[in-house]
């Protein structure tokens, strides 16, 4: 069967190579920093963003105990704010909504912020660019954010980003992602 998150790295590792400026705009636990982190090499350099200093601290572990270059600037902060963090081109970014692994499933991704996020990847991406949007639509307000971001990625103009939706079509529940590729 196929995994979404590994395809969703897989089609991340078509896009960037060593010295690339990557994002993790949603760390959790830190599994997606570290793959970014492996990815870009000593060269390159991995922003990730969370709210909640448990995150950060798991996630630091985590790096750590992988043996991952230090590569990497870890923000306790919203992902609405990477500009306020991020100023150059990013070559992939990775959105995985939701709550934190293992953490309090009260405290998840909410619309409001997600949004922004978005749309400030998106204008953060450089050319040949990736950013995959993970979509956890097994809670009401997953469900939500999932219907609002493909309605807002419906309406980009092709010729700026191209839009694919990677979807297990007889599970209503199962996790599904959004692919948003620059041209070369």
């Amino acid at each position: 069967m196929i995994d979404l998150l590994d395809l969703h790295k897989q089609f991340i590792l078509t896009h960037i190579k060593e010295g690339d400026t990557v994002v993790d705009y949603t760390m959790g636990n830190g599994h997606d920093t570290e793959f970014l982190s492996k990815a870009v090499g000593v060269n390159g350099h991995v922003f990730a963003f969370d709210i909640q200093p448990a995150a950060i601290e798991s996630t630091r572990k985590n790096l750590t105990a992988a043996n991952c270059p230090q590569n990497y600037t870890l923000i306790c902060d919203s992902h609405h704010n990477v500009k306020k963090y991020v100023q150059t081109p990013v070559k992939a970014g990775m959105f995985n909504l939701g709550w934190l692994p293992g953490g309090d499933k009260s405290i998840t991704t909410v619309r409001e912020t997600t949004m922004p996020a978005i749309i400030s990847a998106i204008e953060l991406m450089d050319r040949d660019a990736i950013l995959n949007i993970a979509v956890y639509p097994g809670h009401p307000e997953g469900e939500a954010e999932g219907k609002m971001i493909e309605e807002y990625l419906s309406a980009q103009s092709r010729h700026r980003i191209c839009v694919t939706k990677v979807k297990i079509v007889n599970s209503e529940s199962s996790p599904y992602f959004f692919m948003l590729e620059t041209k070369p």
